[in-house]
């Protein structure tokens, strides 16, 4: 039976893997695209946006079945719940790529607007947030885990600046207003990103010491 369960747990940890690395590199392109307006590979995130559904359904079956006839305890058990939720998570991180992605596809198609340069950087700082929290999950390391709750309060004040640096610009440049109100989206979308990465975080530390951080990570647990 252990070994069955040992199995199982390999299987769902190599699945894991597999969407956080499409999450990962789904999130880079849309970043990449939206900096270069490349509608070529905005359009890859959004095709990408299907396996990482289908990953992510994988990933539930495969816990589901653990659950159900394993019957996993201690660290084993805040495993796979860790797991579920850091899929749930990362599937939304990857819709919110895929999301940018076609906003960029409509921006590309008009001048670029001032803010764009800070808008990526943006998008840089919600994509080292998610490769440190996927490395505090897949070790687990806790005190990764407090970094990347820490990193959320920056993105936070970024995210409070730009749109508050676009509303301004509105106000000044009406006929950039369609423009503007898809750069505020692609902001917010960001720092939800931040969020995601933020829960994922907080399943590590779940996983590790058991102990529930969740809307407390930016106080220091360790």
């Amino acid at each position: 039976m252990y070994r069955h369960l040992h199995e199982e747990l390999e299987k769902l940890k190599t699945t894991s893997l597999k969407m956080a690395s499409e999450v990962k590199d789904s999130l880079k392109n849309c970043i990449v695209a939206f900096q270069k307006m490349d509608t070529d590979l905005a359009q890859e995130v959004i095709d990408r946006d299907n396996l990482i559904n289908s990953l992510e359904v994988e990933i539930d079956k495969i816990c589901l079945r653990l659950l159900a006839l394993e019957g996993p305890v201690a660290s084993d058990l805040r495993f796979i719940l860790g797991c579920m939720r850091a899929s749930i998570d990362l599937e939304r991180i990857g819709d919110e790529a895929a999301n940018i992605a076609e906003a960029t596809i409509v921006l590309s198609l008009k001048p670029a607007l001032p803010f764009y340069i800070e808008l990526g950087r943006m998008g840089e700082k919600a994509l080292e947030m998610l490769e440190y929290a996927l490395d505090s999950f897949f070790k687990p390391d806790p005190e990764i885990a407090i970094d990347v709750c820490k990193m959320d309060s920056k993105v936070d004040l970024l995210n409070d600046k730009i749109i508050k640096e676009i509303i301004a610009y509105m106000i000044k440049e009406t006929p950039a207003i369609e423009r503007s109100v898809y750069c505020i989206n692609i902001a917010r979308r960001f720092e939800r990103i931040g969020d995601l990465a933020t829960n994922i975080a907080e399943s590590s530390v779940f996983i590790a010491k058991g102990i529930n951080i969740k809307h407390y990570c930016q106080f220091d647990n360790r």
